[in-house]
């Protein structure tokens, strides 16, 4: 969403912001989304657009989970909200391991967010540039893939970072995403802005561009008027902005319930449409309704906008905020 009152509290390419990110981060792979049952977020998001599946129903994954070496099963779907490839896994019940701890933690919902990078050299150089910053491998994996080696190094950024970062290496290169316009933005929910601000530019990453949103007589939750005040703060990369969301707990709102059900993460895709209230009817044929809505700007006018959260949290954990912005 975009907000009408901005506050700079950071800089995007202050000190150690881009001058030191690694490249491979400017643009995204694919996120690897955990679910627990795998079938059913799969049909849920083929009604959605998710296209080009390719199934997998007995991956063999190998490598090393919290530094022990780790042999691990799952169920795996591939498939592409245009510009956003999705990696939807199923780990086998019953594994010790940073998959199954998610979900016992958060419940369904996007794990990681994954980077390419060109050879398995300039992965470890991460590994080491990380290291130095005092963050350590998660989980390293490798499987089989259209007959090449396929390995992903998860860094244990979620505790202070929210969210788990992830670099994949494919001899050859990755299949690509689809065509951009898809999706705008994938979305945080956290209880603090400016600490996990700070945490992803120690790492090398922009700072946050703050803004503030006040209330509006035009927002709704539930379909009953919603009057409250939130921080937001704002990354910009190649493919998709990063907005991350701080709210408060009352009057009820949807971060508010997503902190209460999966705590801190991902907590939705933002889907740019041409017709908002067409967009809703076809999201409430398939039996998902508008939990919380509002705007920004003039409506109607240029550089404003209207958006509606779906209620898609029960296919993955993760809502779909619908948006029209007027040019």
């Amino acid at each position: 969403m975009k907000l009408l009152s901005c506050f700079v509290a950071f800089c995007a390419l202050a000190g150690t912001g881009y001058a030191e990110m690694p490249a491979c981060y400017k643009s995204v792979n694919s996120v690897t989304w955990l679910v627990q049952n795998v079938d059913l977020a799969k049909q849920g998001w083929i009604a959605l657009g998710l296209s080009d599946i390719h199934e997998y129903p007995d991956v063999v994954l190998t490598g090393k989970d919290h530094g022990k070496p780790v042999k691990m099963w799952a169920w795996e779907i591939t498939g592409r909200l245009g510009n956003l490839t999705v990696d939807m896994i199923q780990p086998a019940e019953g594994q010790l391991n940073a998959w199954n701890d998610f979900l016992g933690k958060h419940g369904d919902g996007v794990f990681s967010i994954v980077h390419e990078v060109k050879s398995q050299a300039e992965m470890e150089k991460e590994i080491k540039r990380m290291h130095t910053l005092g963050v350590g491998v998660l989980q390293q994996l490798s499987l089989d893939r259209d007959g090449k080696r396929v390995t992903y190094t998860y860094f244990d950024t979620e505790p202070q970072g929210k969210f788990v970062l992830g670099l994949v290496y494919w001899p050859g290169g990755a299949p690509a995403p689809g065509p951009p316009g898809k999706v705008s933005h994938l979305a945080p929910v956290v209880r603090e802005l400016e600490p996990v601000s700070a945490y992803w530019q120690k790492l090398g990453f922009p700072a946050f561009r703050m803004e503030h949103a006040t209330p509006r007589q035009d927002s709704s939750y539930r379909g009953k008027p919603l009057w409250f005040a939130f921080e937001v703060g704002y990354q910009n990369y190649d493919q998709f902005s990063y907005e991350w969301i701080s709210a408060p707990a009352t009057p009820p709102n949807i971060y508010a319930d997503f902190l209460k059900k999966h705590t801190e993460g991902i907590q939705h895709l933002g889907v740019p449409v041409d017709d908002l209230n067409q967009a809703v009817a076809e999201y409430e044929k398939l039996g998902y309704h508008v939990w919380q809505s509002g705007a920004w700007g003039d409506v109607g006018k240029k550089d404003s906008g209207q958006y509606d959260y779906m209620d898609t949290d029960s296919i993955g954990g993760v809502s779909v905020e619908l948006i029209h912005a007027y040019k």
